[in-house]
């Protein structure tokens, strides 16, 4: 019988083979555990956390961004809507207007004393009862030459008790006037024709409305003989005696010249006088016919007053409105806000004069920044050799633009109005002086002012958009005979035309919301007369002119009257954006359309 033998360190080989007895068995050698690598892996070097962190910063800058706009758009758009007229029967009194804001407070010992002595304890136990917390609004009561205040607080334990204390009673007009603010009060008589005519609250409004509109077309016309045809006598009067002052600076007082010149003065003002003479006629008569028609309203507190409907720019009875109705006062006061000049301290009215500024001061400054702009960063990028002093000019710049704004207020104030305008002003205005022409702040050096202070930004934006454009076209142009001028007009220009556009949108935002320099330069609080009219030559960059930035600044923080400017500034504030947004999407449609132009021909 043969036996089979097995080799020493088969059974380890037979997968099948159990352990022997005196053989040592290896363990088996570590396996590579890539799920465990995978975990000792820093999180920093996988995408994940800088994803989560770069669009968490992005969604907080697109919430901060959406719920500033948001407030804008909801306080500014908010403004003009009408509300109702509420009559609050108090302990102290009677107040009636129209509540701006509600809001809880924890009121001192001092507002106490201000009630009747009867009423404080049952007040005082009033607000101990709610935690010593009790509500108020702020009640626009206006009829300021009365009460000497447009506002009063009016707090819940002020309140009279009684169900009719607080009320809305239908005959409440509200009243908005060329000066003194709102009046609130119910019509009980008018005046037509000088003669008072009593009667009930829907008689006396009946007549003012058949009446009013006649009456402000009076005054319509009264403002353009004062403002128009008498300032047009004015201006040649002027005129007039710049010229003989003129030739008397240059001749003497005792010469030939001067008295020629003299004779013309006085036919002159001898032809003025009679036509300023036929216009204040015509003013006077207007006046009295217009002071004859008045109506008479008793507020809330028993008080009669008598206005002129003349001085009346608009009337409704707040409490009887439709939606359609109140539809109408809110679209009439945007466009008397869009179109009219501003009153009150610049809180009512409009702004007309000031969107017209900001408009016009924003497209001279991108006329004048854009040409100058694109020759510098023309020649640093393409005819400079690099150096010293090529690098030390871009260093200047790029630190140019981080100069504060009011730094440029200031530098065109000492050197475009006081050293060019002083300078204009002795050479072609020195009849004139003392009084300055070209020599202090006007729509011309506030331009001049913002280009310098945008200017950083269209040669950066405009050296990029060049540092961009191939050089295979370059080389292209020029291996066809084309001369650099050529090649910079023909191919690096207009490919280059997008990111210029770019600088220019990007100058025009941060100069049409800059306010500092402004102050310094020429911007005013109230500049009723625009630089454009129909007197030789026609535009007068040498004036002073409004804009919605100081103009919002102007309400925020130096009107007298803070309640009723509050609702504006977020108006204005809005305007101001929206104008930004016009005048960039255009510059974004032309940019646009440049783009599509030359993307073929790219190569």
């Amino acid at each position: 019988m043969t036996s089979t033998q097995t080799k020493p360190g088969a059974a380890h080989n037979d997968p099948t083979a159990g352990p022997r007895a005196g053989v040592a068995i290896k363990p088996p050698a570590p396996s590579y555990n890539r799920s465990r690598s995978r975990n000792k892996t820093s999180l920093y070097a996988h995408g994940e956390p800088m994803v989560w962190l770069t669009g968490g910063a992005l969604a907080m800058c697109l919430l901060m961004i959406i719920g500033l706009v948001a407030l804008i758009v909801a306080q500014g758009v908010a403004t003009f809507w009408p509300g109702p007229v509420v009559r609050y029967q108090t302990l102290d009194g009677v107040r009636a207007g129209e509540t701006t804001r509600l809001e809880n407070y924890s009121p001192e010992d001092s507002v106490f004393e201000r009630l009747p002595e009867s009423s404080r304890a049952a007040a005082r136990k009033m607000v101990a009862d709610n935690g010593g917390v009790t509500g108020r609004r702020l009640v626009r009561i206006g009829n300021y030459e009365i009460t000497g205040e447009h506002f009063a607080w009016v707090s819940d334990f002020e309140i009279a008790p009684g169900a009719d204390a607080v009320s809305t009673p239908p005959w409440m007009l509200v009243v908005e006037r060329l000066a003194w603010g709102r009046f609130y009060g119910e019509p009980v008589g008018v005046v037509i024709e000088g003669k008072l005519i009593p009667c009930e609250p829907a008689e006396a409004w009946k007549l003012f409305g058949e009446h009013h509109p006649a009456v402000r077309e009076r005054w319509e016309q009264r403002r353009r003989l004062e403002t128009g045809d008498i300032g047009v006598i004015n201006h040649r009067a002027e005129q007039a005696r710049l010229a003989l002052r003129a030739v008397e600076m240059k001749y003497g007082k005792e010469s030939p010249q001067w008295r020629a010149e003299h004779e013309s003065f006085l036919k002159t003002e001898e032809r003025d006088k009679a036509e300023f003479d036929r216009i204040a006629r015509e003013i006077e008569a207007l006046n009295n016919t217009n002071n004859g028609y008045k109506i008479v309203l008793r507020t809330a507190d028993g008080t009669e007053s008598t206005l002129g409907m003349a001085d009346i720019v608009r009337a409704y009875p707040a409490n009887q409105l439709s939606f359609a109705q109140k539809s109408v006062v809110y679209l009439s006061r945007w466009w008397e806000f869009l179109t009219d000049d501003p009153r009150e301290a610049n809180s009512e009215g409009g702004v007309y004069p000031a969107i017209f500024g900001t408009v016009v001061m924003t497209l001279i400054m991108s006329l004048l920044v854009v040409p100058f702009g694109v020759l510098a960063a023309l020649y640093l990028r393409e005819y400079a050799k690099g150096g010293i002093l090529i690098s030390a000019v871009r260093i200047a710049i790029n630190n140019l633009a981080g100069v504060p704004s009011i730094v440029f207020g200031v530098f065109g104030l000492g050197f475009f109005c006081y050293i060019i305008g002083g300078g204009i002003d002795q050479l072609f205005f020195s009849a004139k002086l003392p009084s300055p022409t070209f020599g202090t702040g006007g729509l011309m050096w506030a331009s001049f002012t913002l280009a310098l202070l945008t200017l950083p930004v269209v040669i950066v934006a405009t050296e990029e958009t060049l540092a961009a454009v191939p050089g295979s076209m370059r080389e292209g142009s020029y291996a066809c005979g084309a001369s650099k001028w050529q090649t910079i007009k023909r191919i690096v220009l207009p490919r280059a035309m997008p990111g210029i556009m770019t600088g220019m949108i990007l100058a025009m935002a941060r100069g049409a919301g800059e306010v500092a320099p402004l102050m310094l330069v020429g911007a005013v609080k109230l500049a009723p007369e625009l630089p454009v009219n129909g007197v030789f030559p026609f535009f007068h960059p040498e004036r002073s002119f409004m804009h919605l930035g100081f103009h919002i600044y102007d309400l925020g923080f130096q009107s007298p009257n803070a309640e009723a400017a509050k609702p504006m500034v977020f108006t204005t504030t809005l305007l101001l954006i929206l104008i930004i947004a016009v005048l960039n999407l255009a510059a974004v449609f032309i940019r646009a359309r440049l783009r599509r132009r030359f993307s073929s021909s790219q190569f």
